[in-house]
């Protein structure tokens, strides 16, 4: 029978290439530890080598492991990696499933990948258990600093609460702040004990750099000069708004981004594909010219294609939404951020360092690049203005010419400024932004209502043997209330917001509270 250092070494030796000792040391840890490990590391770092570890170990000991992301095009994307893991281990790719929130591959296969949300509901349904045995044995967390998310991050914060202590975990995530008072925290209050392997290392450096004197369509073709090793391609263009990703896709189609030799290869694989459906026409039009879109709202069989020619070095440029720097494998030599605040207008605010440093990762490819450059935009009234006054300060202000002293009176009175509708950014911000230590793991958000509902249903659906009426047990969601990473001020605030739920819906004659000695509670009780 194989041990776990067999396994280990088994799969040490299998690998086509010598791996970082980051990753080595990474790959023995998970082998010898108990219950799993924490691997923090930058982008670039090659953690999904680590992540496969805990796929070959199932597979040589034929148990079954769940491996879960915080996208479906993510999830896409590490689905179609880990089939491809297993033909080179030798295993057939049926071994694999998927299971998104609108797909389902072969979903009773013992390697499921899923978004993480499609674990936790298992885990409710099933108060704890994953499957009916216990032949689920790993669980890989990937993406895992989504857990200080304030939306999702609960999703990934009550998993690791309810999931059996013999399954082992791997997180995988970027580089945190806070790693050692996590792994304690899980430890102390999630009763599951990691070990803890970090890096802050990259292989590729990144050069940042601010441009305030050029609109980014200027700045892009700057960028596209040249031959392969002076051109800056290509590039993800970050935006935070799907429809500002057509937009400055518009605005550049026409610019000379890529060679009529890229542009005939483009069209040809373009033409074994239909594009009939949703954006495909306008996203065919945009390809064409080498100019890419990802996000969101582009369906899954065109961002693949997106995907694979900017992989094959077809596309000059990328434009795309921050969800494409949550892991997925579309290295660029750079990134450009045309801002640095995103919110609603008028409430805009400076990104956060998390986000932004998952962003400036993915500038700087290791099998091509020495150096990745980020490039920060200043806003286009700013580039006028600057530029203005560049203009405006080659004439000296105590010049004697008379048609010089007009002119600069005319130029004075022409001068741009900001407008009050618009927010505004700095250099200062975006030096302050790279400079900022990375984001810490911490519990962020309140239970939302839909979490409540979400629960008691489940546990509603099917009364027990005998009963007429389900009965739902609210203490699981207590204790994880109790157990969050946060301060006792925020935990006992968390569950007088879960008793204020509950009493609203009992109110509103939507459950019925008991109490221990089974009569109903009504709030005379506590009156």
């Amino acid at each position: 029978m194989l041990t776990r250092e067999d396994i280990a070494f088994m799969y040490l030796e299998q690998l086509p290439f010598e791996p970082y000792p980051f990753q080595e040391e990474a790959i023995l840890d998970w082998f010898s530890s108990e219950q799993g490990t924490l691997v923090c590391a930058p982008t670039g770092m090659g953690k999904t080598l680590i992540a496969e570890a805990g796929i070959y170990e199932v597979m040589k000991t034929g148990k079954k492991a769940y491996y879960t992301t915080p996208l479906i095009a993510l999830t896409e994307q590490k689905y179609k990696e880990i089939q491809d893991a297993l033909e080179r281990w030798g295993y057939s790719k049926h071994y694999v499933g998927l299971i998104t929130g609108n797909r389902r591959e072969n979903p009773d296969a013992p390697i499921l990948v899923v978004v993480a949300e499609i674990l936790f509901n298992r885990l409710l349904m099933n108060a704890g258990n994953v499957t009916d045995s216990d032949d689920v044995t790993t669980v890989v967390m990937d993406e895992f600093h989504q857990f200080a998310d304030p939306e999702r991050g609960l999703v990934w914060e009550f998993t690791l609460q309810l999931l059996p202590k013999h399954v082992r975990t791997l997180l995988i995530s970027a580089t945190v702040g806070n790693a050692y008072d996590f792994v304690a925290w899980l430890r102390d209050h999630g009763g599951r004990k990691l070990s803890l392997i970090e890096s802050t290392e990259r292989k590729v450096p990144l050069i940042y750099q601010w441009i305030g004197d050029q609109l980014l369509t200027e700045q892009i073709e700057i960028m596209c000069r040249g031959n392969d090793e002076e051109r800056f391609t290509p590039a993800l263009v970050f935006c935070f708004d799907r429809s500002e990703c057509w937009t400055i896709a518009d605005q550049i189609r026409g610019r000379d981004l890529i060679s009529a030799e890229q542009q005939k290869t483009i069209t040809k694989i373009l033409d074994e594909h239909d594009w009939k459906d949703g954006a495909g026409p306008a996203l065919r039009q945009l390809l064409i010219r080498g100019v890419g879109i990802h996000h969101a709202g582009i369906l899954p069989k065109y961002r693949r294609i997106v995907e694979d020619l900017f992989q094959q070095k077809l596309l000059s440029v990328c434009l795309c939404t921050e969800t494409l720097a949550a892991g997925i494998n579309l290295p660029a030599r750079s990134v450009v951020l045309p801002s640095i605040i995103k919110g609603k207008p008028g409430e805009k605010k400076l990104i956060e360092s998390s986000s932004a440093h998952q962003i400036f990762g993915r500038a700087g490819r290791p099998q091509y690049d020495t150096q990745g450059f980020v490039f920060a935009l200043a806003h286009e009234d700013d580039v006028k203005i600057a530029r203005w006054k560049a203009k405006y300060d080659q004439i000296p202000e105590d010049t004697k010419d008379p048609k010089l002293r007009e002119m600069k009176k005319k130029m004075k009175k022409k001068a741009p400024t900001r407008r009050s509708t618009e927010q505004y950014w700095s250099e200062e911000q975006f030096w302050k932004l790279k400079d900022m230590p990375p984001g810490r793991l911490a519990s962020r958000g309140t239970i939302p209502w839909r979490l409540l509902a979400h629960v008691i249903s489940l546990q509603c659906q099917s009364p027990p043997a005998g009963m007429t009426t389900a009965m739902a047990d609210i203490e699981p969601i207590r204790k994880m209330i109790g157990r969050r990473l946060m301060s006792d001020k925020w935990v006992k605030e968390g569950q007088k917001q879960l008793d204020d739920m509950l009493t609203t819906l009992h109110q509103s004659g939507f459950i019925t509270l008991l109490l221990e000695d089974g009569t109903q509670w009504n709030a005379e009780h506590d009156a």
